[in-house]
């Protein structure tokens, strides 16, 4: 590092040759004049190795047109100046947007939705309703249908991402203060806000990178299995749609079906399942206050912090920095959150499946790419795992899947969506381990208690009171024999 602060240079010693050489000096770019105040080494100035390329910020805005230095410090002054929570949300969004805006890597660029898509995702979601009818007891969920384009989703959602991510950012916030003696943090309050501030733009980077590469990998408001968009919206992204069924080899409209029951049968759990969506945040939640920040790593990366590389912050959170806790708290919160997931994505794909098969033809295929596609994640997927130290994956999905099929088998339709009325009837993580014992265990207990309401209704004898009076009989009988024998005895 240089010895001066910031790498800002002094003040060029006066010219030998006076005014002549102070003009000289100005055009070739190696002054301090009015044609570059700061010494940045900008493009025709000097190229890489002329005056001010060893300025840090050169290597910052080097690249840049002089007409966009401006907004360069402006961005900057923004991520310096932010005084809201622990994450730049701002800056996350500004982020998403670009990186939608640069398209995905298979070339394929966002798009404003035209009247003919809307009409085809309100129709597809209309149909979809329909079919569920007959899969499921719950009623419709969806109160409208939309076509968002990718930017269109990313608006849609922040609200959601925050209420997810700012949790595990809370903890890194305050780790990077918690890194100084309390000695010192009373005279470094000047820096340590400014370095939770830039915590919180750097952190609302990597938000925003993997929320616009996630606008390019989404075909809805529910892949990830939580309620990310408005409540009762039923949403399709139709760039992102033709682009998952352009190699599959099925019918465009067939895609498109398939993924508006899916969209729409989440909606109709979240809608009719009113504790469900707190109950699954909550559980994320939860899991985040059990994840502590690798202090050592934070205080290394602080602690050799230089100004000439403001990325090193940036690439420390993109390595990961979140070690959960090794307590049964903490195992147990994962579970939970895991099981949740896993319930909801199962019960949707065995909904979908007994919806659509009888009426697609491709419903088997579509089934199977959609599990392997929710079973590998995407890199935005990875993206969240490393800066809140959690896969929103269903990792035991076709476990849940298959009990709710032995539950529809076993029940009936009515009797398998019945066990949403409150959380603590759901399967746990023990029972998708052995769901034909929880089925046969739930039927047990069912039948059991039908039973004695349908002989109660038929005004038949209540069979326990029956066995009683049997047995106070038998005891009567006892008795006498008792007493005969006692008799014959004497």
């Amino acid at each position: 590092m240089s010895d001066t602060p910031f790498g800002f240079g002094l003040p060029p010693e006066e010219p030998e040759n006076g005014d002549e050489g102070k003009k000289k000096d100005q055009e070739s770019g190696g002054g301090q004049g009015p044609a570059n105040p700061f010494g940045f080494g900008l493009s025709g100035a000097g190229g890489p190795g002329g005056p001010g390329a060893d300025n840090p910020l050169a290597a910052m805005f080097g690249s840049l047109n002089p007409n966009d230095l401006g907004a360069a410090f402006q961005q900057l002054g923004q991520m310096l100046s932010y005084e809201g929570g622990p994450v730049n949300w701002d800056m996350a969004k500004q982020i998403a947007r670009q990186t939608v805006s640069q398209g995905t890597a298979d070339g394929t660029k966002d798009a404003s939705v035209g009247p003919a898509e809307r009409r085809a995702v309100e129709e597809a979601v209309r149909l979809a309703d329909l079919w569920l009818d007959d899969a499921t007891s719950l009623p419709s969920g969806a109160g409208s249908a939309v076509a968002w384009s990718r930017a269109e989703w990313v608006e849609a959602t922040l609200p959601a991402w925050k209420e997810l991510v700012d949790p595990v950012a809370e903890r890194v916030g305050g780790a990077m203060g918690d890194i100084l003696p309390e000695e010192m943090q009373a005279m470094a309050g000047p820096l340590i806000g400014m370095m939770r501030s830039m915590g919180g733009a750097m952190f609302g980077t990597q938000i925003g990178q993997a929320v616009g590469v996630l606008a390019g990998e989404v075909v809805g408001s529910t892949d990830v299995g939580l309620p990310l968009g408005p409540a009762g919206r039923a949403a399709l992204l139709p760039v992102n749609v033709d682009a998952f069924g352009r190699d599959l080899g099925v019918p465009q409209e067939e895609v498109r079906l398939y993924l508006a029951l899916r969209e729409a049968a989440h909606q109709r759990l979240f809608a009719h399942v009113p504790w469900l969506r707190s109950h699954l945040f909550g559980a994320v939640e939860g899991y985040a206050r059990g994840i502590k920040v690798d202090t050592a790593k934070l205080e290394d990366v602080v602690g050799q912090f230089d100004p000439q590389n403001p990325e090193e912050l940036q690439e420390a959170l993109q390595q990961g920095m979140f070690q959960p806790e090794d307590t049964p708290e903490q195992k147990a919160a994962l579970a939970r959150l895991e099981t949740a997931l896993a319930l909801v994505e199962g019960w949707v794909d065995a909904v979908v499946h007994a919806a659509a098969k009888p009426r697609l033809s491709s419903a088997d295929a579509l089934r199977e790419t959609l599990r392997r596609r929710r079973a590998t994640g995407g890199p935005a997927e990875q993206t969240f795992a490393t800066l809140i130290g959690l896969e929103l994956r269903p990792r035991r999905l076709r476990d849940a899947s298959r009990l709710w099929a032995s539950l529809t088998d076993a029940r009936g339709v009515d009797g398998r969506d019945a066990l949403w009325a409150h959380p603590d009837m759901l399967p746990t993580a023990t029972d998708l381990d052995d769901p034909d014992g929880f089925v046969h265990r739930e039927q047990q207990v069912d039948f059991s208690e039908l039973d004695r309401m349908l002989g109660e209704a038929a005004g038949k004898p209540d069979l326990r009171k029956r066995d009683r009076g049997e047995a106070e009989a038998g005891d009567d009988s006892d008795d006498r024999r008792s007493d005969g024998g006692g008799d014959g005895a004497e």
